[in-house]
């Protein structure tokens, strides 16, 4: 099922997304839930981020095109980085251009959902832990990540990690080790296609070697890298990040007021 957070006259909610429509839910997804029967039109609703993530782990050079168009080599293992929970935003939400930065890339990329607190995850138990997946743009300013090296300026500015439509239930690490197709566009022009099953950690080795270090929680997001492609943004572009069997988030880069 698609499960999305939405707001309405004030009111925030979740809701289970059938015929363009939302069917509300009682509770939250992180739980057993029950539908409320109360449909809301998805035209009458603004989609907010999907979750509230405490952190997202980002994962950086996971495909090699995307490492080598970069002029970096594969890691002998993840590359892992964080991006503050200030970052996200949400579909339709503006990306404000930073003010320290020139250059800013859009990263079009499969982020997992936590559905649980977990640590120390097996590989053979990954998927439990597995609420969904979304869409999301690695929003990064590229000058500032090779002049600084550290990446959390470069990758954790506010609104720098759009999220969403939706999160979506009904896929598992299998199909996306079979290949979904990872899409950017820009004022309509494609930047990067590529598949999930080009990753070169899949999704339960990334699990596996984030929990070994640090408890996830409920919401938090995993980042699982980009394809090749990436490229700059600028004032006044329409960037969509699209995933085969998920469906498309849409951002405008605006000036930074």
């Amino acid at each position: 099922m698609r499960i999305a957070r939405f707001s309405i006259d004030g009111n925030v909610g979740f809701g289970v997304l059938e015929d363009d429509e939302l069917d509300v839910i009682k509770g939250h997804p992180f739980a057993e839930f029950e539908r409320s029967g109360q449909k809301v039109p998805l035209d009458k609703v603004r989609l907010l981020p999907p979750v509230l993530p405490n952190k997202v782990v980002g994962v950086g050079r996971n495909y090699a095109a995307h490492a080598a168009e970069l002029g970096n080599e594969v890691p002998e293992v993840p590359v892992t980085f964080f991006k503050p929970s200030t970052s996200v935003i949400g579909p339709g939400d503006p990306i404000a251009y930073p003010s320290f930065s020139q250059e800013v890339h859009h990263e079009a990329e499969l982020a997992v959902v936590i559905g649980r607190m977990c640590r120390e995850v097996p590989r053979e138990r990954a998927k439990d832990v597995i609420l969904g997946y979304t869409c999301a743009n690695d929003v990064t300013a590229r000058d500032v990540q090779r002049r600084e090296k550290q990446w959390a300026r470069a990758k954790g500015f506010d609104g720098s990690c759009p999220l969403g439509p939706w999160v979506e239930t009904g896929l598992d690490p299998a199909a996306v080790a079979a290949g979904l197709a990872v899409q950017c566009t820009v004022n309509g022009e494609q930047r990067q296609l590529g598949r999930t099953s080009e990753m070169i950690r899949s999704v339960e080795d990334l699990i596996v070697h984030i929990t070994e270090a640090m408890t996830l929680l409920p919401g938090d997001v995993i980042l699982t890298g980009t394809p090749a492609g990436v490229g700059p943004l600028n004032v006044g572009d329409e960037v969509a990040v699209t995933i085969e069997g998920i469906g498309t988030l849409t951002n405008k880069v605006i000036k930074r007021g």
